[in-house]
């Protein structure tokens, strides 16, 4: 091969390599272009600009909000923090990119400071319509449709159809169903805590009718190993116990709360009133005995009995603690932050 030769081979190769590199960048580029506002825009947002900018009244500043996208579009005399799909038009980008320190965002005498990676993903935010997101948990369900399955006649329940979507989407087969010992032994441990007796277990295995599975299902849940085994779970929520805690750890007589749940369950009570007992059965018309032990799910605080402590710190923490515990148990958020801020 002559050197001209070697010369345009080379060159053919050298471009051939610059190409894979560009398709390869786009390939990636494509990829990370699909911004998630929650999952790469709101973290952002949230460690840079919502202390100047965010939700808190008080320390906002120029009148911008950034934490909804009706306060990121408010027009801040001719020109708006977020102009969707024109990042070059957005004051929010022009802010965080130039270099100018009197006009760069965040300020640099903040201590914060924009990854050039961060820079990208607002920028790409922008472009692609600046949407914003709420969290999942507020999102009001919507029931999805029934997907569309090969084995058609498998499910016996709608949530089953979910399960062998998943299943024949990674080509997968369910396995097959559990012999009746295996199944009422999972059955009784999973609604009861406890393994049936081995009379139990033969009288189902021994049973053949059309409902058997259901008669069994019914049984465990009309008996009082029921109630008790699901009230541990609400009593751990609940923060029950029979001692108040502390150094002393004394005993505390507050079974009877216990025994209320026990029973709201065996009794299949509706959640709504299961509710409105624990948080104001005192506050009800005429209120039964039973509504007023209910309330105790307020008094499960831990309580100090030492000499020498502040009672009015103590009913302070209490306060917290019945705020934090109601708005966990009902409401799936943490309420901490909020003891200081």
């Amino acid at each position: 091969m002559t050197y001209s030769h070697r010369q345009r081979a080379w060159r053919r190769f050298r471009s051939i390599v610059l190409l894979s590199l560009v398709l390869a960048n786009s390939f990636v580029t494509g990829v990370a272009e699909e911004i998630s506002f929650n999952r790469d825009v709101r973290p952002i947002l949230s460690a840079n600009c919502f202390s100047c900018h965010g939700p808190d009244k008080k320390a906002r500043k120029a009148k911008l909000r950034l934490d909804t996208r009706e306060g990121a579009l408010f027009d801040l005399g001719g020109y708006r923090a977020l102009e969707p799909g024109k990042a070059d038009d957005s004051e929010l980008i022009l802010r965080v990119e130039t270099d100018d320190p009197d006009d760069q965002m965040p300020p640099p005498d903040t201590g914060h400071a924009l990854t050039a990676e961060d820079r990208r993903i607002l920028r790409a935010w922008v472009n692609a319509g600046g949407e914003y997101d709420v969290h999942w948990s507020f999102k009001r369900p919507v029931k999805a449709p029934l997907p569309n399955l090969a084995q058609k006649d498998w499910p016996r329940h709608p949530l089953d159809h979910f399960v062998l979507k998943r299943l024949e989407t990674n080509g997968m087969k369910p396995s097959k169903d559990a012999d009746r010992y295996r199944w009422i032994r999972r059955v009784s441990l999973d609604l009861t805590g406890l393994p049936p007796t081995p009379e139990e277990a033969d009288a189902f295995v021994a049973d053949k009718s059309d409902k058997a599975y259901e008669k069994e299902v019914d049984r465990l849940l009309e008996s009082s190993s029921y109630g008790e085994h699901w009230a541990r779970m609400w009593l751990d929520l609940a923060r029950y116990a029979d001692t108040k805690g502390y150094e002393k750890d004394r005993h505390r007589n507050i079974w009877i709360y216990r025994e209320w749940v026990i029973q709201a369950l065996n009794d299949d009570m509706p959640f709504d009133q299961f509710t409105t007992e624990q948080l104001a059965g005192d506050l009800l018309p005429n209120p039964t005995s039973d509504q007023l032990v209910a309330t105790a799910f307020h008094r499960n605080t831990m309580s100090n009995d030492e000499g020498g402590t502040d009672n009015e710190e103590f009913r302070v923490a209490a306060v917290k603690d019945r705020v934090d515990s109601t708005v966990q148990v009902w409401m799936g958020l943490t309420m901490g932050c909020a003891k200081c801020h």
